[in-house]
């Protein structure tokens, strides 16, 4: 039997509270702070609704199946000689192609190396595709013979790896939030490949992919084991991806302990600590970093469920590792994301009382984000505590996967990294052997995955689950029959099987253990109904999800005949009896169309008819011709072109206080509204028809998602402050040639940041950078029109001295002292540029902070080259 990848398996801890529409994206209170008097523990499997096999489940027609077909053209359009070239250089082998450019070419080599074995073995999984099995089969083999060349079973693509590698061994670590002795990010890279053998193995059946990850954790063992656990703490300030998770998963595949107690060394306290206090300490943090920790953490807590052991010398308990990764979920989930369900600005969690960054800024939340979200959102599903705490899971779930991983592929193929909030502005979408991005890489996977989890199922009696896989991806050992962990009380309903409908895609599911098979037919979302007709029958129970969107005039049908029963929104209605091949179940579920406020700021809000995100083409600039490709220039996963103001908006304006009512269904086959009741602002005009969309359907264009509204006169009023908030901010942009925000990963690594004894901050929810030694970042400038260095500034760092260098010769030499009318006490120092002062051929300047001996260069909480500002105008 092909071995198939269920999802990571957990359990919940927690009751799940009543929905609340008002509560909007962030699922306020869904689920319950604190675990109730016997709640499960993730040893407590029973009932548990675990994933069902990806390739157990077939896509049928509607834009998922759309989806997969496009990132399967993707896919196979890759080269994967020039995929392999990194591998191949480092293994001393001869390469068959060049590398290919942007991030695989500039320190990240190899990562998307790794993120095409998994997308393989996902799609293999998923479609059964003989040419991608194929194509994953010669992969592996090249990675084996690089893997054999090292002979010590290293695998990767990282520059120089050999001697970066030795560097850590030695323990000589110098440590940054993203990067280990001057490499970018290198236990980041190496993950990916970890989890395309790992995906190989548990998804396509390959076995040498099984003896290359476990080779490959005995060469992480032996590279770690001299590191003491404060280096290793000290290591993992610099991005590391979910290192900790696929350790878990070489134990569940062994049984070795040592492969858990490395999982858990390698599990960043920083971290850790706060969430097992409950504590939100996530405003400042990379959001990415931390994402796939946390799915390492709830691994983590079900290896322990099974072993009874702990590594650490106080009681080390499941708890202690899934009640953080539980915390971390509902602060993301309920308190930090948005309408599509995604998170983060520039990659970075903000202050949780302030979502204005969210409008100001146009790299708005990244899909990688939300790829490692749901991949928790599933884990912590599969072993919730009841069908009211598994249905707020897949309500999240569902708006994310709709409205953000699938809006975040081009129908013609192509993948986004930013998806701004910002009214009017675009995306940007990556070409076939161009962008190398780490969306692209996740976006391969996130579209072959789209059969994940459509279904859930219980275990049965009699169910051999050593030939499957737990939501950990791995076998269970003794697990068959009526004993051992996942025995009789696997079972739900007492040894009836339980299939859970998580969401309504159109879509056949075959479970052959239990000889059941069912198919689902749906138009959703542009029709409110699904049907699952039975193809196989039996006794089992068939869960639906009635989610917590719809109203209380759900329908029921069996067979053509209603069903009188009452359907409760944010559950799962359980229909146990015995079902005949072609047996029809018709579900409808009524959607509203609604306004939900943006968190924190209710003056703008987004327009949802049941859990899709609905949003309006703009043409604020008549006769733009967008750039929505992008190419392989560092930047380019960027939406660069032109911010509109926030005064430009078009506004929903309505004296009546449920705006909504006014929103009207048109007569289309597929979802569309019109807005032209309300529609006001300088852009209403060149709004295309008024009409609203599906955000997943709308491309290759400037969008509205946010809206500011309210009535005639809040709206009038609220553009004067707008335009005045911004003028300062736009006139500042219009004068900027280059900048750079300290301390976040993409700007400092486009802006070749170096340092010693650096470190980064949040003061105030500004992220600054200094160095005890130096630091130096490169600002572009072909053109050679900047006058002005600009550093932004803090009265703490009052009386440090540092000398700013711009290629290699003092500019200023300084003593830093706030001017007394700074405000909260941050300020500007503005630097002239000679005329005459020396530039390479291409106008870059080198900024290099030192500072004098016992002081510190810094902290830089803005770095920007500027031009002269313009004469006033008399």
């Amino acid at each position: 039997m092909r071995r198939d990848f269920l999802r990571r398996c957990l359990c919940g801890t927690a009751a799940a509270s009543a929905a609340s529409a008002a509560c909007g994206p962030v699922f306020a209170g869904l689920l319950a702070k604190d675990a109730p008097a016997g709640s499960a523990s993730a040893s407590d499997l029973a009932g548990n609704a675990l994933p069902v096999p990806l390739s157990s489940v077939r896509l049928l027609e509607g834009p998922f199946l759309a989806a997969q077909q496009t990132d399967l053209r993707y896919l196979m359009a890759l080269n994967p000689d020039r995929l392999l070239a990194p591998f191949l250089r480092e293994a001393g082998l001869p390469q068959q192609a060049p590398a290919y450019g942007n991030w695989e070419s500039s320190g990240l080599d190899g990562h998307m190396g790794g993120h095409y074995v998994s997308a393989l073995a996902l799609m293999w999984a998923a479609t059964g595709d003989a040419a991608v099995q194929a194509r994953l089969r010669q992969t592996l083999a090249v990675l084996q013979r690089c893997q054999q060349a090292h002979g010590d079973g290293y695998l990767g693509g990282i520059p120089d790896g050999k001697a970066a590698w030795t560097a850590i061994a030695r323990g000589e670590l110098r440590v940054d939030n993203f990067s280990v002795n001057g490499r970018w990010v290198p236990w980041y890279n190496v993950h990916k490949t970890f989890a395309g053998l790992r995906d190989a193995w548990l998804l396509a059946d390959e076995p040498a992919a099984r003896v290359m990850f476990l080779a490959l954790c005995d060469w992480a063992d032996r590279l770690l084991s001299p590191l003491s656990d404060a280096q290793l703490q000290d290591m993992m300030r610099a991005e590391h991806g979910g290192m900790n998770e696929v350790l878990a998963d070489a134990h569940r595949m062994t049984g070795e302990m040592r492969y858990l107690r490395l999982a858990q060394r390698f599990s960043h306290l920083a971290l850790l600590q706060p969430l097992r206090e409950s504590r939100d300490a996530l405003t400042g943090l990379h959001a990415n970093t931390q994402i796939p920790k946390v799915i390492g953490f709830a691994r983590i807590a079900q290896e322990l469920s099974q072993t009874g052991k702990g590594g650490e010398p106080k009681a080390d308990t499941d708890a202690d590792w899934l009640a953080p990764a539980r915390f971390f979920w509902r602060t993301v989930a309920e308190r930090r994301s948005v309408a599509i369900g995604g998170n983060s600005v520039k990659e970075h969690f903000h202050p949780l009382e302030d979502f204005q960054p969210m409008l100001d800024e146009v790299e708005g939340p990244e899909t990688c984000n939300s790829y490692n979200m749901l991949k928790l959102t599933e884990l912590l599903q599969a072993h919730a505590v009841d069908d009211r705490e598994r249905a707020a899971y897949a309500d999240f779930h569902e708006r994310t996967l709709f409205n953000h991983i699938l809006a975040s592929q081009h129908p013609d193929g192509g993948f986004v990294y930013f998806t701004p909030m910002r009214p009017q502005h675009y995306r940007v979408y990556s070409q076939v052997d161009l962008g190398m991005w780490c969306c692209v890489g996740s976006g391969l996977e996130s579209h072959a995955r789209h059969g994940q989890f459509i279904y859930s199922r219980s275990a049965t009696r009699g169910t051999a689950l050593a030939d499957h896989r737990d939501a950990g991806g791995t076998a269970l050992r003794g697990a068959t029959g009526d004993t051992g962990p996942l025995g009789r009380q696997a079972m739900g309903d007492e040894g009836v099987a339980s299939i859970w409908l998580n969401h309504f895609i159109a879509s056949r599911l075959v479970l052959e253990d239990v000889d059941i098979a069912l198919r689902q037919e749906t138009r959703f979302p542009d029709e409110p109904r699904t049907r699952v007709h039975i193809e196989r029958g039996g006794h089992f129970t068939l869960r639906l999800r009635i989610p917590g969107w719809t109203g209380a005039k759900a329908r029921l049908r069996i067979n053509g005949k209603t069903v009188p029963l009452t359907l409760t929104p944010g559950d799962y209605l359980p229909l146990n009896r015995d079902w005949a091949t072609g047996d029809l179940v018709e579900l409808t579920l009524p959607m509203a169309t609604r306004l939900e406020p943006m968190p924190q700021l209710p003056r703008y809000a987004a327009v949802m008819h049941g859990p899709i995100v609905l949003a309006a083409r703009t043409m604020p600039i008549p006769g733009e011709r967008l750039q929505t490709r992008a190419g392989d220039a560092r930047m380019d996963h960027i939406a660069q072109g032109t911010r509109l103001p926030l005064a430009t908006a078009p506004w929903l304006v309505s004296a009546a206080r449920d705006k909504a009512r006014a929103i009207r269904r048109l007569p289309a086959r597929d979802l569309q509204f019109s807005t032209a009741e309300l529609l006001q602002g300088p852009d209403a005009s060149r709004a295309l028809s008024h009409t609203l969309v599906p955000f997943f359907r709308l491309h290759d264009s400037r969008y509205v998602i946010y809206w500011p509204h309210g009535t005639p006169i809040e709206a009038a009023n609220e553009r004067k402050r707008f335009a005045a908030e911004e003028r300062e901010r736009l006139a500042l942009q219009a004068r900027t040639v280059d900048a750079v925000a300290p301390g976040e990963q993409q700007p400092e690594s486009d802006h070749g940041f170096e340092g010693e004894g650096v470190e980064t901050g949040l003061n105030q929810g500004r992220r600054w950078r200094h160095a005890t030694v130096w630091m130096v970042y490169r600002l572009n400038d072909p053109s050679r029109e900047g006058k002005l260095l600009r550093l932004g500034l803090c009265g703490l760092d009052d009386g440090r001295r540092f000398a700013v260098e711009l290629n290699g010769r003092v500019l200023r030499a300084m003593t830093l002292q706030a001017p007394a009318d700074s405000a909260n006490g941050f300020y500007n120092l503005d630097l002239p540029i000679p005329d005459d002062w020396p530039r390479p051929a291409d106008g870059s300047l080198r900024v290099r902070l030192v500072a004098e001996p016992g002081s510190v260069a810094g902290g830089l909480y803005d770095l920007r080259l500027l031009k002269l500002a313009p004469a006033p105008v008399n």
